[in-house]
């Protein structure tokens, strides 16, 4: 299942998302209805997306953690750096808990210039899919095993 999230401060010129760019647009979700849809209809996981869903880690980690209680994984696309999220998490408690609930990360803004139809789970040369435990524990980007 996919949740994209409203509101993104990164507006990269060429999103395939720009609606979701605006961060009073889209609509209240909570994650106990999402969780519901899990509930009726188990999921290996879920996928991040937006707009930027770490700007709501807030909101998002309720969700997070009841895709993890239940077995799930969690893939999460960002425009932060794996290098920015880490200097982000010293003063973010629920994105520091998100993160650490993350299987794969794919970090880094669009970039049109730098544009890749071929790439898997990216569209642009600069993004890298990142093992996000092995990331977190070796303090540097690790990129996933197979993309």
């Amino acid at each position: 299942m996919a949740v994209f999230t409203q509101g993104c401060p990164h507006c990269c010129s060429g999103c395939h998302n720009p609606h979701t760019h605006d961060f009073d647009g889209g609509y209240a979700c909570s994650a106990e209805d999402i969780l519901k849809v899990n509930s009726k209809h188990p999921l290996s996981g879920i996928t991040l997306t937006g707009g930027e869903p770490l700007c709501q880690a807030r909101e998002l980690l309720p969700l997070v953690c009841g895709v993890k209680e239940s077995g799930g994984n969690i893939f999460c696309f960002t425009g932060y750096t794996f290098e920015q999220l880490l200097q982000m998490i010293e003063d973010n408690t629920e994105l520091n808990e998100i993160l650490r609930l993350v299987d794969v990360l794919v970090d880094g803004p669009y970039v049109e210039t730098q544009r890749n139809l071929t790439l898997r789970f990216r569209g642009s040369e600069n993004q890298r899919v990142l093992d996000m435990p092995k990331s977190l524990e070796a303090g540097e980007a690790i990129w996933a095993e197979g993309y």
